[in-house]
């Protein structure tokens, strides 16, 4: 097993993959939670995952048998919604999303313009159709800028993988030639909301996840450190095709989360 290094103070999680499947806990990762709880090591869940609330992601969580509130999740929504407010005060969106997305924007201040909008906000939207493609290409076409929560192509489910936001995103990017500013994993804008909430300096925390392409990638791109599990996206029979994709490879690579928690939660059983 690879050693923990030193200047790791805290973990950023990822959850589809690494902690479950659908609604279908991965062994080990209520185990993993208590352990940091006990040993007092700070974490956050870091989801690209845009569709649901922090709430509901913690009430998920907690549902399965993982310990998890509210304050301890940061979704792509949030960080988008916050992104938008920050970066473009005052402007307004045409949203493509579902709950998480929607409530994210209300709570930023956020108004709506279906009409005209300054920016299209785009998420995971399992009704998106052909009109809503449509309106989305030619309001960008027409000048409003693109934000996308997350690029993920593929999500993991108990049922078996299911098609992301990201392939929301490449029909958009097809019709209109533009490309979105990516708000979630691999980008580092997810990755400084959740850093500059646990207030601590990017070589000090490190990234807990299953996926080489966002989660790992992430990680990296800001300066962390990166624990990669084989428990979902990245298996040991596709680990070095997406080691060689992502062009990178992971400061340690466990097969389970008991490996993890075993690595992390030191002197703690």
């Amino acid at each position: 097993m690879s050693k923990l290094r030193a200047d790791w103070k805290a973990y950023l999680i990822d959850l589809d993959g690494t902690l479950y499947h659908g609604s279908r806990m991965i062994p080990g990762a209520d185990r993993l939670i208590t352990g940091l709880q006990a040993a007092g090591i700070p974490y956050l869940f870091v989801t690209n995952n845009s569709s649901r609330t922090p709430a509901e992601v913690a009430a998920s969580l907690q549902s399965m048998g993982i310990p998890a509130g509210e304050a301890e999740v940061c979704t792509s929504a949030v960080a988008a919604a916050q992104y938008i407010a920050k970066q473009y005060p005052g402007s307004t969106v045409a949203p493509i999303g579902e709950t998480g997305l929607l409530e994210a924007l209300r709570e930023a201040g956020v108004e709506y313009d279906e009409e005209h909008p300054d920016v299209v906000i785009q998420g995971i939207d399992r009704s998106f159709t052909y009109e809503k493609l449509t309106k989305a290409a030619r309001l960008i076409s027409g000048g409003a800028r693109y934000v996308l929560t997350n690029p993920d192509l593929l999500l993991p489910s108990q049922d078996g993988l299911m098609p992301g936001a990201g392939t929301i995103a490449a029909a958009i990017k097809a019709a209109t030639g533009s490309e979105p500013v990516v708000i979630g994993k691999p980008s580092g804008i997810l990755m400084k909301f959740a850093i500059d909430r646990l207030g601590l300096r990017n070589e000090e925390v490190a990234v807990i996840g299953d996926n080489m392409l966002t989660d790992i990638s992430a990680g990296v791109n800001a300066g962390c450190g990166t624990i990669l599990t084989l428990t979902g996206v990245t298996t040991e029979h596709n680990l070095e095709k997406y080691v060689a994709s992502a062009g990178i490879r992971p400061d340690v690579i466990c097969w389970d989360l008991e490996e993890v928690r075993k690595l992390v939660c030191v002197n703690i059983e």
